[in-house]
């Protein structure tokens, strides 16, 4: 195999991790924020700066999604994950620093968590959630050839 179909098969890969993860980020995003946990953050996060449903904006979280979607592929993709383990470990690890780091920051330049339990909260229903993602991705990008 040449090294011009190596890049082709890597770039369909990519593809295929980024538009299979954006759609696991909405899904899980859906099912984890919106339904199982919404009650909880809705009683433990400030709510005055969120938009009411029927006035977001579509686009901005399936781009987000999608953007998401293509930073865990390429996490993956670099750290040559081949298995669905692989995916649910590095998933989770990049979900709980990622969210961690955000989280904190928040903490401490905003009134968004009502208590620091309300963050420990979102920092583990993320890493779920990207372990999760990360275990689409893998199992859904295709092996090597």
């Amino acid at each position: 195999m040449g090294p011009h179909l190596n890049l082709k098969v890597m770039m369909m890969k990519i593809l295929r991790g980024t538009i299979f993860g954006g759609m696991a980020f909405f899904l899980f995003g859906w099912l984890i924020f919106g339904i199982l946990m919404m009650d909880f953050s809705l009683a433990n996060t400030n709510q005055c700066a969120n938009k009411p449903m029927d006035e977001m904006i579509w686009w901005a979280i399936i781009a987000g999604n999608l953007i998401s979607a293509f930073l865990l592929t390429l996490i993956l993709n670099w750290t040559r994950a081949e298995v669905w383990k692989d995916g649910l470990q590095i998933g989770a690890l990049f979900g709980f620093l990622y969210a961690l780091s955000i989280d904190l920051g928040f903490w401490s330049m905003t009134t968004m968590f009502n208590n620091f339990k309300a963050l420990l909260v979102d920092v583990a229903e993320n890493t779920i959630m990207w372990a999760l993602v990360g275990l689409v991705i893998v199992l859904l990008w295709g092996k090597d050839k």
